[in-house]
């Protein structure tokens, strides 16, 4: 009592062998953490150790989970350590609101609650489920689901002058939009809507299940619709080379044949409409869940008592965030600007012709003035 600075010492001893018991009693566990984060200001989800100049979320993510005390340092350092791995990689400035990473991790109490503690609003950890040792969340997903926010004028025909504030979606145009997406279900050979895939590459064939535009909605004055779509899993700008095509034909740009050629062999120039929209939705354990699911020992991976936390999310962050950069920036608007600008008739032999002049990439990207994003 009379030596102020020896108490100090053996408070801060207790509070380190509180600690190492702490960590003796939480050993590592796997684990999957439901994730959503809005992905306005990042470049993707994927951390580039080393490179601290594009911020990802998971930086944000690894910094929290350190910064709470449910894994060590150096595992931040390097993520083999706990065995980390995100469901899906989404590309810059690209939103999620069911994301799945696994990882191991120490259970320590309120362990939620500190690491959201310790991220940013836009970022949120909704759920934790203990899983099995070998679970790897990219390889035991079945589907994912995404979905991709438009402002309706979108598909406004080229030749009708449309105010944007003022156009309203058509049920005949609605119908037309939703005959075209439901083209892309089943597999296809999808080469010409990513990058670095040639027509004979076997991973360039996908399986889409489902794939429609609900109705539209109207936000802050402008009309949206949100167009759903579920695959087994989605190359680099797939989802957004799909919708680009779409409104490609249904503006009046391109023939509806085109759809059937890029599927083809040769190499159809395939528009790709603008990150801002694409969403994570949700993702699907359906052999993991039939196989563990009830075992008694493991929960099914699904998220039903989360729902509401995820529409609340979407609410609060995804979807204005979504709605006042399109209307700050209008990278819709902009983006339907440089569709004139795409060859949708002339075959890849007439197009090497063409361009022999210019860069090799804009022949073998298709490239729509868009740089590549970080997947």
């Amino acid at each position: 009592e009379e030596n102020g600075h020896q108490n100090k010492k053996l408070k801060s001893d207790v509070d380190e062998e509180d600690a190492e018991d702490q960590n003796k009693k939480s050993p590592k566990r796997k684990i999957v953490l439901l994730m959503a984060y809005s992905g306005k200001g990042y470049h993707g989800m994927q951390r580039n150790v080393g490179s601290s100049q594009f911020k990802t979320i998971e930086d944000d993510l690894v910094s929290a989970l350190v910064q709470s005390g449910c894994i060590p340092e150096n595992h931040g350092e390097d993520m083999k350590k706990m065995s980390f791995q995100r469901c899906a990689r989404t590309d810059k400035g690209v939103s999620a609101a069911g994301q799945i990473v696994s990882l191991k991790v120490r259970l320590i109490d309120d362990i939620l609650e500190k690491i959201n503690n310790h991220l940013p609003s836009h970022i949120r950890i909704l759920g934790l489920k203990r899983v099995t040792g070998g679970f790897n969340s990219k390889n035991k997903c079945d589907a994912r689901t995404y979905s991709y926010m438009l402002p309706t004028f979108a598909f406004a025909h080229k030749d009708h002058d449309v105010q944007e504030e003022l156009y309203r979606l058509d049920r005949e145009t609605l119908e037309r939009v939703n005959q075209l997406l439901a083209c892309y279900k089943g597999t296809h050979n999808f080469h010409n809507f990513t990058s670095q895939k040639g027509p004979r590459d076997p991973s360039a064939k996908r399986y889409i299940m489902e794939m429609y535009c609900g109705e539209p909605f109207v936000r802050e004055n402008v009309e949206f619709a949100v167009i759903q779509v579920k695959g087994q899993s989605f190359m680099m700008h797939q989802i957004r080379k799909m919708i680009g095509l779409v409104i490609a034909i249904v503006k009046g740009y391109a023939a509806e044949s085109i759809m059937e050629r890029s599927w083809g062999e040769e190499k159809v120039d395939v528009p790709k409409a603008p990150g801002l929209g694409l969403v994570l939705e949700k993702v699907h354990f359906e052999k993991y869940n039939r196989r563990f699911g009830n075992d008694g020992l493991h929960e099914p991976l699904e998220w039903t008592e989360e729902e509401e936390k995820i529409a609340v999310f979407k609410e609060q962050y995804i979807y204005p965030t979504i709605i006042s950069t399109e209307r700050e920036e209008k990278s819709m608007a902009n983006w339907l600007k440089t569709l004139p600008i795409h060859d949708f008739n002339s075959s890849a032999v007439e197009m090497q012709t063409n361009n022999k002049n210019s860069k090799k990439s804009s022949d073998l990207e298709g490239s729509d003035g868009c740089g590549d994003d970080s997947d």
